[in-house]
């Protein structure tokens, strides 16, 4: 199976929270830090469960979310 990776920028995320809602391994998380703009921001809370789908890129409004991915 394959593996992903997924890095956010911190700084571009506003919480909304559609990448949470729509990784279905359920990798990301809301953290518990704020960014400079106030918000808090999503993390990879369960980072090797991620398979690379790239949903959680694909929903982002600010495009805060590369995923890479390792056959």
């Amino acid at each position: 199976m394959a593996k992903g990776k997924v890095e956010i920028r911190k700084e571009s995320c506003k919480n909304c929270g559609y990448c949470v809602k729509y990784c279905p391994k359920n990798v990301l998380e809301i953290g518990m830090e704020v960014n400079s703009k106030g918000y808090l921001y999503v993390t990879a809370a369960r980072p090797e469960d991620c398979i690379g789908c790239a949903q959680c890129g694909i929903m982002c409004p600010d495009a805060a979310i590369e995923v890479y991915r390792e056959d």
